[in-house]
């Protein structure tokens, strides 16, 4: 059955739920680092976590079916909520490759990465928490922009960390799984800039 509410706030609050289950994950994945002794424990913690937020992205669709009048445009909760998805994902790949390249020990730059996504997905719940009352919200926009910025610090420690790779010494097979570990890395903190950038249209769209 339809709901003909005219203000849909559960949609605002299933996001604020996605975004803290993010950060649980991004928390797993620095934890997953620092204690590469346990590295099948912490892969699976990460796993049921990206599991958790598939279900809450049905839950997100499945309501999006049902309701007649949303608080934004359809597309934009289906994609905002597809987007989301992705950083838990690419996280679960990021931690995934760590075991399918049989890496025995961790790069500094790496975990200066995951610090990074664990702050890019702190402010991630922050925006989830604002974006609820996005009007002329301040708070929103300084928000987007320090995951703008946060990006911005990956991008350098990412490219100086290739270069290290390339022109180091290093057998061909370090330098092809470190490249593919770091650019999973940077993949997420992208991943959380294109969801604080749809963030930012729709707050325009909607102001």
């Amino acid at each position: 059955m339809f709901s003909l509410s005219p203000k849909e706030d559960k949609f605002y609050d299933m996001f604020i739920e996605n975004s803290q289950l993010i950060y649980e994950a991004a928390l797993k994945f620095q934890q997953f680092l620092n204690s590469f002794s346990e590295l099948g424990v912490n892969l699976k913690e990460i796993k049921d976590i990206e599991r958790q937020c598939d279900i809450e992205q049905h839950k997100i669709i499945n309501e999006l079916n049902k309701t007649f009048i949303t608080p934004f445009d359809r597309e934009d909760i289906f994609m905002i909520s597809k987007k989301m998805d992705d950083i838990v994902d690419i996280i679960e790949e990021s931690a995934n490759s760590f075991m399918m390249f049989n890496v025995e020990t961790v790069k500094d730059e790496v975990k200066e990465l995951a610090e990074l996504i664990v702050i890019c997905c702190k402010y991630i719940v922050n925006l989830m928490t604002e974006f609820k009352n996005m009007r002329n919200n301040k708070k929103l926009t300084e928000i987007i922009i320090e995951i703008n910025k946060k990006e911005e610090e990956g991008d350098i420690i990412f490219r100086k960390a290739v270069r290290d790779l390339f022109t180091k010494d290093l057998p061909v097979l370090e330098v092809i799984k470190w490249r593919e570990i770091y650019q999973y890395a940077e993949n997420t903190l992208d991943a959380c800039e294109t969801v604080a950038n749809i963030i930012e249209g729709v707050a325009m769209k909607n102001a």
